[in-house]
């Protein structure tokens, strides 16, 4: 059956016709989308790799600032920095051998005095985090650049429909235009563009990594309360970068307190990904009733889209 556009449909376009063509563009959006997240969670990963160290395990495990604070306890655990009375950083003797590139960074920050709020600023530490970043993306442990912007394109694309389908339903529920299918259509809408806003950042191979490290290192979490002296500066780096923060505070609770580290612990499950947010209309278009659509945007019967007492606006 052919719609004809009245002179009262909103932007001339009859709300079943509108109605259809969005269901169809917003179930498209979606499956692309769907498809780019699940994508890098189930394509098989590389494996035949050098083990992981402290920090390359705090990046995938929570991003550059949980990066940082392993290499802040690794520091800490071997006696290489320590906190000033005006809660700055300060190094401890010479710089230890065998450090990494974000503990050599953040050790000359220290050296120079630095608050640890204020690391990233320093460009040795940003380069660190940089090359980190880098290499557990060529290792197929992290998403790359070029996937999480193709995913923040097709986030931004459904969020424009989502926009484009809520000044519809405003502008017809103003001019008294049935909107209850558009309502109905878009509150699953707007939960998935919530829920799906953050792109996936560790690939299947990165998570089957972060839980192999966190099955080895189970004697460092904070609840099994963990001798670090007996492990070393390695045990204290790799015990924050797989619990957070708590780890540090129970290394050093006075280290960790004067330098304003805040007591967070990662959860179990990795410290990245996002969370999530939370989000009747009716009645004629017009008095006609004229059931080739002309008095109705939504063909006929009164008002109703399909006798459903709601249509597309």
């Amino acid at each position: 059956m052919i719609v004809n556009a009245a002179s009262g449909d909103t932007w001339g376009i009859p709300g079943p016709i509108f109605l259809r063509f969005y269901l169809v563009a917003a179930a498209v959006a979606v499956a692309i989308v769907a498809y780019y997240r699940i994508r890098p969670l189930t394509a098989p990963g590389q494996t035949a790799h050098d083990p992981l160290g402290p920090q390359q395990v705090a990046y995938l495990n929570g991003g550059p600032q949980l990066a940082m604070n392993a290499a802040l306890g690794g520091l800490r655990g071997g006696g290489a920095i320590a906190v000033r009375p005006d809660r700055r950083l300060t190094t401890v003797g010479a710089a230890p051998t065998g450090l990494t590139p974000l503990e050599q960074g953040i050790h000359w920050a220290a050296h120079h005095h630095s608050r640890v709020r204020d690391l990233r600023q320093h460009r040795h530490v940003r380069s660190a985090l940089d090359q980190l970043r880098i290499g557990l993306e060529q290792r197929g442990l992290l998403t790359s650049h070029r996937q999480r912007e193709l995913y923040g394109f097709l986030i931004a694309f459904l969020a424009v429909l989502l926009g484009l389908g809520v000044f519809r339903l405003i502008y017809g529920l103003v001019n008294g235009h049935p909107i209850g299918y558009l309502l109905l259509t878009l509150v699953p809408l707007l939960t998935i563009v919530l829920v799906l806003r953050r792109p996936p950042l560790r690939t299947r191979a990165g998570r089957a990594a972060l839980r192999d490290v966190r099955r080895q290192h189970a004697h460092l979490a904070p609840a099994s309360a963990p001798a670090y002296a007996t492990y070393g500066a390695a045990g204290a780096a790799m015990g924050v970068a797989l619990y957070g923060t708590a780890s540090l505070w129970a290394l050093d609770p006075g280290f960790a307190e004067q330098a304003e580290i805040q007591r967070q612990a990662i959860s179990s499950s990795g410290g990245s990904t996002g969370g999530s947010d939370g989000w009747s209309g009716g009645g004629d278009s017009s008095g006609g009733g004229d059931s080739s659509g002309g008095g109705s945007s939504c063909g006929g019967g009164g008002g109703s889209c399909g006798g459903g007492g709601g249509c597309g606006g």
